[in-house]
């Protein structure tokens, strides 16, 4: 992970809180499947960028209304992509790491979703399209803000994406198809 990376965890995730403890434990999780995947399917991406993306995707919470993870922000839980994203940009994260927050919410998120769904999201795609953006998005399905021992098993994951949609489901499919090991 970059030290840019740990300056801006540490910046909005200050030491001895317990939304830190979630936070890092949380993305720690997302970064160690991330980099078995990125090493036994031998996708070729930069380790250190894996790393520092995963810890990274989810930097928005904190500014979210999410009690339960100890976020006690006034926005949507569904803006933390968005507005990490948007974060990341303002202290000079490169894009490509941005655009992971961005993208990584659910199996991404179409402008058909976010007026079907009636998200309070702007209207356009936020679909993971570089590999780096598919490979967090996927390794992120499996771990949990509320349950930080364990990864969730497969069935359970796509029991929550369906939950969405059959169309979220079947974008989860693609990226499992892709990337499952």
């Amino acid at each position: 992970m970059t030290a840019d990376a740990q300056r801006i965890i540490d910046k909005y995730y200050p030491g001895g809180s317990a939304l830190r403890d979630i936070y890092i434990r949380h993305c720690r999780s997302v970064a160690e499947l991330a980099l078995r995947i990125n090493t036994e399917r031998h996708l070729g991406l930069d380790p250190e960028t894996v790393e520092t993306a995963a810890m990274l995707h989810d930097i928005g919470i904190f500014k979210t209304d999410a009690d339960g993870i100890q976020c006690f922000g006034s926005e949507p839980y569904i803006r933390h992509g968005i507005i990490g994203a948007e974060l990341l940009r303002d202290e000079g994260i490169p894009e490509e790491i941005a655009r992971v927050a961005e993208r990584h919410t659910g199996a991404g998120i179409t402008a058909d979703d976010i007026i079907e769904m009636g998200l309070p999201l702007p209207r356009r795609d936020y679909m993971p399209e570089t590999l780096l953006e598919r490979l967090i998005c996927y390794a992120d399905k499996f771990y949990s803000k509320t349950r930080l021992d364990s990864a969730k098993p497969l069935e359970t994951v796509r029991k929550s994406m369906l939950k969405h949609s059959a169309a979220t489901l079947a974008r989860f499919d693609k990226l499992h198809e892709e990337l499952a090991i």
